[in-house]
């Protein structure tokens, strides 16, 4: 059976304090306006307004290193996690509902549920 994958969300993984500060800052930096300071109410993430055609910014209060990471969007995870497996992907943890990945580059990126209805445009069919 076919699943649908995209381009869902560029995440900025921020070890900082002041998660508030840092949306002020790439607020300012890439003219977006703030869309929420409390993504999911634990005080983890914020999120930045963008256009629905544009890649959700999202920024993440982490743990590790500042860096910047991708999210592809998937009607089924499980499904999009195999088949970059087979590209030489590796998984590297199941979190909450989502797979951290990791390419065969080094780079983590996730593979999420879909974050915006509907799943497109700009979207990858795969068998």
């Amino acid at each position: 059976m076919a699943h649908h994958s995209r381009l869902s969300t560029f995440v900025l993984d921020c070890n900082t304090g002041d998660l508030k500060a840092a949306v002020e800052f790439w607020s300012e930096a890439l003219g977006k306006p703030v869309e929420t300071l409390e993504e999911d109410g634990d005080g983890k993430y914020a999120a930045l307004k963008t256009a629905r055609d544009e890649p959700i910014l999202l920024l993440q209060k982490v743990d590790h290193e500042s860096r910047i990471h991708l999210d592809i969007e998937a009607d089924d995870i499980d499904a999009e996690a195999a088949r970059l497996e087979k590209l030489g992907a590796r998984k590297i943890a199941f979190v909450e509902r989502w797979w951290v990945m990791e390419a065969p580059t080094g780079h983590r990126f996730c593979i999420v549920r879909p974050q915006r209805e509907p799943l497109g445009p700009h979207l990858n069919t795969w068998d």
